[in-house]
């Protein structure tokens, strides 16, 4: 393909019948994918997704680009090898609330400390859906499911909180049909270093509308969409967030008039990692859920300092494959029978 070519959206579409289940939110976040990738400037033939297993995990089938379909919740680690074998690529890593945060959930938290340049796109439905309804580690206390018929009693796993107390330097969320998404996706693409979204995923047969109460039309004002140094707004500007510095906790405000300074409300600041840890453990109902660029940091990247230290180990010395076979103890092997 021509360097010159202007790519569309039917560029990064692959010939394969995707299946999913009819009303998958799912297709919301492919379709999201596949209209954002021509204006990140990247070809396809330099992109690469890589999943592990899981109703998401089926996504590098439907993108026209380098795709491995891996193994539960090892993603990252393939992830890791395709980038420090190939800095140049744009790796994608598309996995679940259950192949990341249950068997995957160490590989997980490595690639986030270890900063790994690629962008992670975690799809939460809350349940297992491909092995058919079990609950998962997101579900939510009380979710009935055939592993837990009397309602689960584990306290679920908060995905952004998990990818902050990993040391991660990008956390953001968006929604699967949300118009927003896309924006998301871009500002993750940016980031130089782990960019961790997780996207909220409507699984419309084994846990349908769960996150109603926030996605729903009429339930839009519970959104709280951030934006860098804007002010923390919702409910069509006549609530807000502000920060109680006595007690070391956000509150919301009611604003009058759009005068939102005088109620105290703040800024957004997505470096400042103590207020991004509250914002994702804010409790909806009282509060609005925080959605968009909730933290970013950068970072020197974990590739970028492999290449750095093996091109310092290397120079000025000359390969010998030989010297190295050789290296501490050999032993020589011959065709003579050894006495017993």
């Amino acid at each position: 393909m021509n360097e010159m070519t202007a790519l569309t959206a039917k560029d990064f579409a692959t010939d394969q019948e995707v299946r999913w289940c009819p009303g998958c939110g799912d297709y919301a976040v492919l379709k999201a994918v596949q209209r954002t990738m021509p204006e990140l400037g990247v070809r396809p033939e330099n992109v690469v997704f890589v999943s592990g297993i899981g109703c998401s995990s089926r996504f590098p089938y439907y993108m026209e680009t380098y795709g491995f379909h891996t193994i539960h919740g090892r993603a990252p680690t393939f992830a890791t090898g395709i980038k420090l074998a190939n800095p140049e690529l744009d790796v994608w890593i598309i996995t679940g609330d259950g192949d990341a945060l249950s068997i995957g959930g160490n590989h997980t938290m490595h690639v986030l400390r270890r900063n790994l340049d690629c962008q992670i796109l975690l799809f939460n439905n809350e349940i297992y859906g491909l092995t058919k309804g079990q609950y998962s580690p997101t579900s939510r206390v009380g979710t009935r499911s055939p592993s837990t018929p009397y309602g689960s009693v584990d306290r679920s796993v908060s995905p952004c909180a998990f990818a902050l107390g990993s040391g991660a330097r990008f956390v953001a969320r968006g929604i699967d049909v949300h118009k927003n998404l896309p924006e998301v996706l871009k500002a993750a693409h940016r980031h130089r270093g782990a960019s961790f979204v997780e996207i909220f995923q409507n699984c419309i047969v084994y846990n349908d509308d769960v996150f109603a109460p926030f996605t729903a039309k009429e339930n839009a004002g519970s959104q709280l969409w951030l934006a860098a140094e804007q002010p923390m707004l919702f409910a069509g500007g006549t609530k807000g967030i502000t920060l109680d510095r006595e007690a070391l906790c956000l509150k919301v405000v009611e604003v009058a008039d759009g005068n939102w300074e005088a109620a105290g409300v703040i800024v957004h600041d997505p470096k400042n990692r103590s207020v991004a840890h509250m914002l994702v453990d804010m409790p909806l109902g009282a509060f609005p859920m925080a959605l968009g660029v909730v933290y970013e940091d950068p970072a020197p990247t974990f590739e970028a300092a492999v290449i750095e230290q093996n091109a310092q180990a290397a120079a000025g010395k000359t390969p010998d494959l030989q010297a190295l076979v050789a290296r501490g103890q050999s032993w020589m092997v011959t065709k003579e029978p050894h006495a017993i």
